[in-house]
């Protein structure tokens, strides 16, 4: 394998795993669905119908994934739920 394939190969590695970030959303017993509701809408660019579900999936399954993609992009919105009160991390 030459240097420039190499090089490719791990530029290529690079981009697949730095997409597979999610920001997933803990159940809780202190906030309302109106509160996770807003939240999700005004953070993570739901629609409300798409907060709506996630926060039922968080409360039936315990979390739901809300949001996924670049770690850098990520970072700030999970930063805002946890500002929020919410109960969330990047994994």
């Amino acid at each position: 394998m030459s240097t420039k394939e190499k090089i490719l190969e791990e530029v290529m590695l690079e981009e697949s795993t730095s997409l597979n970030n999610e920001i997933v959303l803990y159940n809780d017993e202190v906030n309302t669905f109106d509160h996770v509701i807003d939240t999700l809408v005004r953070v993570c660019d739901h629609t409300a119908e798409q907060a709506e579900q996630c926060s039922l999936i968080v409360h039936y399954k315990g979390k739901c994934t809300v949001k996924t993609g670049l770690y850098d992009d990520l970072k700030p919105q999970c930063t805002q739920l946890l500002e929020a009160g919410l109960s969330a991390e990047i994994v």
